[in-house]
């Protein structure tokens, strides 16, 4: 700044005087302040390659009172009007060096100063009248005296505004610390956050948030929060804890969910909630388990107190048969022993769903099975007209009773054949995740409801004529004794999927 300025009053004086040609000294100030710049540019390069140290601040220094001492020089000596120039080399001097390095520029300021006054004197070049002794001592006494002043304040204030800059660093850094805290709580917290300002537009979703609603960020920041949480304005502004059902289909979620005021923003809400889904279907899986095992009991004892009187009127009527001396007779115990062999089919289904026999392991090529047992069942009559598809990109070997496992097959895809009807469509895939094996029977007729989905799994529950409802409680019954699951979903534009867990 001080090669600057002076840089600036050597070419007002210059331009000033346009005739005049450059003296010397107007030659030499100019070679001084090209060379403040340079040392400049070279010290302010180093720093900025991280090699300037302690080294180069006393370098600095040191060249500004000698640039200050050229220039007062070449001004004129003790009557320059540059004299202030040793004011700004201390105050550089105090903010790279601090308190003491002012001081020592002080001092050499003076020092300098003084033999620029006394020099000319002691080598008899001014005249002995051109300022008297008593002048010279206050001219050399006020400068020292200034200059010490202006390092003790200068050294003073760079300390300050040193514990000043420590102290903001330090706040800098603990905020900047405490918001990287804040960021791997919200990023690492299990259950969804949401905020939204007054006006019910969302501000903030943290990463489990999208994970569970299966959203973007950048996609509904901004947007409205009834388009993300339906009916979450009337829970507002306080619901400690609520149940909400977001999305459809196999986006469909089930949220366990509070709303709070967000503090410090007026009409602002914090949402926090879970994904309570696989909860409710387990709490419902449990509860189809008990309804199950109530029923299978029932069945079992009714299926037992069945058989013997089934059996005794079967034989009856076979006798009556034998006996019969007209038509009528004839047709009449026929039709008795068909719906007896009926009813004693019915038994047995019972019984086979109450008390599944226990399943013969064997380890089996998943894939062949599922291939198989697909193959058979395209002569199927229901399978007349639909396109049906089978995809095993795996081999999965598994440890399964085969028989019973063919029939959970054989009841899922001819429940998918009469659901998709002609012209419709089934695929059965199989897949493979870190400890299952799934198989995927889907079919495009999507018929079933959410009123049904309780039911399903249900004994006697039909929605076809003529059905037991028994070929889903039975093959649920396997499967659960494979130690395996089913579910299923199902939507009028995506079609049905039922999907069947078998652990590895």
């Amino acid at each position: 700044m001080a090669a600057s300025l002076s840089l600036v009053i050597t070419l007002a004086r210059l331009l000033l005087h346009p005739s005049q040609e450059l003296s010397r000294a107007d030659t030499l100030s100019l070679a001084v302040i090209i060379i403040a710049y340079v040392s400049t540019v070279v010290v302010g390069l180093r720093l900025r390659k991280g090699q300037g140290g302690f080294g180069d601040a006393w370098v600095q220094v040191v060249g500004d009172v000698a640039i200050a001492t050229g220039l007062v020089f070449l001004s004129g000596g003790a009557d320059s009007p540059l004299t202030f120039l040793y004011s700004l080399a201390v105050i550089g001097a105090s903010v790279v060096l601090d308190r003491r390095g002012a001081l020592w520029a002080a001092a050499a300021s003076a020092l300098c100063f003084g033999a620029l006054v006394m020099g000319p004197r002691l080598l008899g070049t001014v005249p002995g009248g051109l300022m008297p002794s008593s002048r010279v001592l206050f001219v050399l006494g006020s400068n020292s005296l200034a200059l010490g002043l202006i390092a003790a304040l200068a050294g003073y204030l760079s300390r300050q505004l040193s514990a000043t800059g420590g102290a903001l660093s330090a706040r800098e850094a603990d905020l900047r610390r405490l918001g990287r805290l804040q960021q791997q709580i919200l990023s690492s917290m299990p259950s969804g956050l949401v905020t939204c300002d007054a006006e019910r537009r969302i501000t903030y979703v943290n990463p489990a948030g999208c994970a569970i609603l299966q959203v973007e960020a950048a996609h509904v920041v901004g947007t409205e929060v009834e388009a993300l949480l339906p009916s979450v304005s009337g829970l507002a502004p306080r619901s400690p804890r609520s149940e909400l059902v977001v999305g459809k289909g196999p986006k469909r979620r089930i949220l366990g969910l509070s709303v709070t005021p967000l503090e410090g923003e007026p009409g602002a809400l914090l949402m926090v909630f879970q994904d309570l889904t696989q909860l409710r279907r387990m709490e419902d899986d449990l509860k189809r388990a008990d309804r199950l095992a109530s029923l299978g009991a029932l069945s079992a004892q009714l299926a037992h107190e069945l058989r013997n009187p089934l059996a005794s009127m079967r034989g009856s009527a076979q006798l009556l048969a034998q006996d019969a001396r007209d038509g009528v007779s004839q047709k009449l115990t026929n039709i008795l022993m068909r719906e007896a062999d009926r009813l004693a089919r019915l038994v047995e289904d019972f019984l086979r769903f109450a008390r599944p026999p226990v399943p013969v392991l064997q380890t089996v090529q998943l894939a062949s099975l599922v291939t198989e047992t697909v193959d058979m069942l395209r002569v199927d009559p229901l399978a007349r007209d639909v396109r049906v598809e089978v995809t095993t990109p795996v081999a999965v070997s598994v440890s399964v009773d085969p028989d019973q496992l063919r029939q959970v097959l054989i009841n899922l895809v001819r429940n998918g054949f009469q659901a998709a009807g002609p012209q419709g469509h089934v695929k059965v895939t199989l897949t493979r995740g870190e400890n299952e094996a799934k198989i995927h029977i889907w079919d495009s007729g999507g018929g079933i409801t959410e009123e049904m989905m309780g039911h399903l799994f249900e004994p006697f529950f039909t929605t076809r004529d003529g059905g037991t409802g028994l070929g889903l409680s039975t093959a649920h019954s396997i499967i659960r004794a494979h130690g395996g699951s089913i579910q299923v979903r199902s939507n009028r534009d995506e079609g049905t999927e039922f999907m069947v867990g078998l652990p590895l």
